[in-house]
Formats: structure tokens, C-alpha cells, sequence
């Protein structure tokens, strides 16, 4: 369990408060329903989350594209109002997944922008609805720190890194995060980030460093294994300080754990791909370094009671469901 300084402090303001010394302004004490104590302080609630053990819960944010039945005429798509308002109606995901600059970050970052400021429009914060957004796979120092810093000026607390395949990869990330006066390759600016934060610039400067290596940092970093030569530098990246969460990227391994015969149907190895994700697991443990999964219905006790701690899901009724039984199942 990895507890901040501050955290702590607050903890044993917390207790005074509660055995009746000290002002009681001060400090507050929150039981779940598992009645432990927790403390909440980070503006990033998935940050507190992992300080206090809890398991975390997301979805992708809904699809702009509109589906109908086969043959139909098709509808208009949704616009960002429409897809904000269907984001912020469904209360239990604990954060806003966007994959859409996964296949490049300028060419996906103007519609982010539109979906991020109507939900800002329509009362959304980054304390209330953090984005964690996906990127294209990094091939170098200096992408990184163009396109991470890109995406962190758009107001984001959470970025992932797929593809990732070596230690040094991770870093340039990682880095890039950071802003210099903190150590990183971040270039100096805020970009608009302090607007939906709810904080000023000064305060945005301060709290955008990456946790946990800033304990009191507001940034989280995702890391995705999903090749043969990230699963065998995988202990290496666990390694890497500053990984928030490492995930193994189960659908791609998934193919890659696989053949074709000779009809040309593919055909599954069920116990390599079960191996490849157990072995990041593994990686997660001995580092202590929360492990992710993108669950669904029939898999997700197994996956908790395995270890794994955060979960994305896809938006729909799927999605819903596996978010309501990982909570359940969780106490929350």
C-alpha cells in the first residue's frame, strides 16, 4: 500500500479529531463499506483510490458513431454535448477512458478537446470525471515530449502507454510527464488544464507531477505490455519508478498467442496467452505496481481474486454490468 507523507499526516489528524482532540474542520473520517478508514485529499480520485487499496472501475468514453439495426437508415452521429450528457448520466465508472489519439494525438486531440469542454460545460471536473487517454506507441525522446505534452495541456490526469517494449521507452513517458523544475522533459506552460482542475495556474504547475514518485503528485501513468519483447523486458519496466499501472494488453497478446491453420481460421493458444498475462501479473507484484485488465462479466472475479486492481470496460450495457459487480464485489 503505497501512502504518501501528507496522506499519512492527514490520517493522524484525522484520529485526533476522532478520540475528540483537535478541531474537527480540520479532519474528517470516512468509513466504507468494508469499514476501514480512508482519507480522501488527492484532487485525482484514482489516486486515492490506489493510496486506500481500492480497486478502480472505468469505461471508455461512448463512441461519436451511432449504430443501427442492419439495413436501417442511418443515423446522425452523436455530437459532444450528446456524448457528454451520456458520459455524466452513468455515476459508477471511476474515470473517462479516450483512446481516440491512439492512432496520433493531432489528429484526435481536436475532437477530445470538444467532448472534454462539454463536459466541463455541463458541470464535469477532473476531480468529478479525470480523463485517461491513450497515445500512439512512442518511438523516440522527443515524440514524447511533443505529444505527452500535448495531451497534458488538454487537461488530462492519466495518460497510457501502449506497445511499451523497453525500460528506456517507458521513461521517455514517464519523463514527460514531469514537468523540469520537477526533474522531467516536460516544457514549461499550462496549457488549459487549470479550468477544468478547478485550480489556478500556479496551483496546476504544483499539483501536475506524476505519483507515485511525487507522492503528492495529481498524475497517473498507464503502461501497456503487448508484444513478445515487452513480455521479455517486462520485470525491467515494472521496475521503472513512476509506473502508476501496468497493464498486459490482453487483446493483442491474445493474437499473438496464436496460429492459422491450414483453412485459415485462427486458432488460439489458450495457455500462452493465459502465461503472457499471468507473467506482467507477476511483474506487478514483485514491484508493487498495480496491475490492470479490460474485463468483462465472466472474468472479472477471477481477475480480482488474481490480483489485478484497475479495470476498463466498454461503454454499453456489457460494460455496466462488469463495472456494478467489480464494485459489489469490491465493498464499494
Amino acid at each position: 500500500m503505497r501512502i504518501s507523507s501528507s496522506l499519512l499526516s492527514l490520517t493522524l489528524c484525522t484520529l485526533i479529531a476522532a478520540c475528540g482532540g483537535g478541531d474537527d474542520s480540520d479532519a474528517s473520517l470516512v468509513l466504507d463499506g468494508a469499514s476501514e478508514m480512508t482519507v480522501a485529499e488527492h484532487l485525482n480520485p484514482l489516486i486515492t483510490l490506489h493510496e486506500t487499496d481500492q480497486p478502480l472501475f472505468g469505461l471508455y468514453a461512448p463512441s461519436a458513431r451511432t449504430r443501427g439495426a442492419p439495413g436501417a437508415t442511418p443515423s446522425p452521429d452523436k455530437t459532444p454535448v450528446e456524448r457528454a450528457a451520456e458520459t455524466m448520466a452513468y455515476g459508477m465508472s471511476d474515470y473517462v477512458f479516450d483512446g481516440s489519439m491512439e492512432g496520433g494525438v493531432e489528429r484526435g486531440l481536436p475532437a477530445f478537446l470538444e467532448l472534454r469542454d462539454a463536459m466541463h460545460a455541463a458541470g464535469a471536473s477532473a476531480s468529478s470525471h479525470p480523463f485517461v487517454v491513450k497515445m500512439a506507441k512512442l518511438e523516440s525522446e522527443e515524440q514524447a515530449i511533443s505529444e505527452v505534452g500535448m495531451q497534458l495541456d488538454a487537461g488530462v490526469s492519466g495518460i497510457m502507454f501502449v506497445e511499451v517494449e523497453s525500460a528506456e521507452e517507458a521513461s521517455w513517458g514517464l519523463n514527460a510527464m514531469r514537468y523540469a523544475a520537477n526533474g522531467g522533459t516536460r516544457p514549461a506552460g499550462v496549457g488549459s488544464p487549470p479550468d477544468y482542475w478547478g485550480v489556478s495556474a500556479a496551483e496546476y504547475e504544483e499539483k501536475a507531477d506524476l505519483w507515485p514518485l511525487n507522492p503528492d503528485g495529481e498524475l497517473i501513468s498507464w503502461v501497456i505490455v503487448e508484444s513478445h519483447e515487452g513480455l521479455a523486458n517486462v520485470r525491467e519496466i515494472a521496475a521503472v519508478p513512476g509506473i502508476g499501472v501496468l497493464w498486459p494488453g490482453a487483446g493483442t497478446l491474445r493474437r499473438l498467442f496464436s496460429t492459422v491453420d491450414a483453412d485459415g481460421q485462427r486458432v488460439p493458444d489458450a495457455e500462452g496467452w493465459e502465461n503472457a498475462i499471468q507473467t506482467v501479473l507477476s511483474a506487478c507484484k514483485e514491484f508493487d505496481v498495480p496491475c490492470g485488465y479490460p474485463a468483462n462479466a465472466s472474468d472479472i472475479q477471477m481477475r480480482m481474486e488474481q490480483g489485478f486492481s484497475v479495470f476498463v470496460m466498454g461503454w454499453g450495457e456489457s460494460g455496466f454490468e462488469t463495472v456494478e459487480m467489480g464494485r459489489q464485489m469490491a465493498g464499494r
